[in-house]
């Protein structure tokens, strides 16, 4: 009588083992130092000449130590400031890759069907999967057969005569 309950107590401890939380990808730090992208230096305090001249606060408005914060986080990256245009404007410089990437039209809700069909991918991908032992990266599982390896891409193109920039060797060669 003593085995059937062992084996009865088992089998529900792994039914209740994968009812943890359903995440998709586990991000974990990785080190012990902090987030560079966390830690912002700022800029130092200076007293305003005349305090009866300073604006009223507004959230979210302008701030006198970070008056372009938008342009400083685009010159820290590498980028040119003066590139900035408003949300949804196109540089004249791309005009002509938006021109050829929307011969075919343009569907203006494209970001909700991506998601409702990768939705549905995810809800297919998942009915094999759900029980694991161990901790597994589900996301490289569930997206394995659309990931191209660049290596062999960069290879192929170069065979076919296309040139290509230089790229890094495989990690093993």
């Amino acid at each position: 009588m003593r085995i059937p309950l062992a084996i009865i107590g088992l089998i529900c401890a792994v039914a209740v083992s994968g009812c943890g939380p359903k995440e998709l990808r586990d991000i974990r730090s990785t080190g012990t130092g902090p987030d560079e992208f966390l830690v912002l230096p700022p800029k130092p305090l200076s007293a305003p000449d005349n305090y009866a001249t300073l604006p009223t606060p507004t959230p979210g408005g302008a701030n006198r130590s970070d008056v372009n914060p938008q342009a400083e986080a685009v010159v820290a990256l590498g980028g040119k400031p003066d590139a900035l245009l408003p949300a949804g404007s196109v540089p004249a410089s791309d005009a002509g890759l938006v021109t050829a990437s929307s011969r075919y039209g343009v569907s203006p809700d494209v970001r909700q069907v991506l998601a409702s069909e990768d939705a549905a991918f995810l809800k297919r991908r998942r009915r094999g999967g759900r029980i694991k032992i161990a901790p597994v990266d589900r996301y490289e599982q569930i997206y394995s057969k659309q990931t191209l390896d660049p290596f062999a891409v960069n290879e192929a193109f170069r065979r076919a005569g296309v040139a290509t920039p230089s790229a890094p060797p495989a990690s093993g060669e």
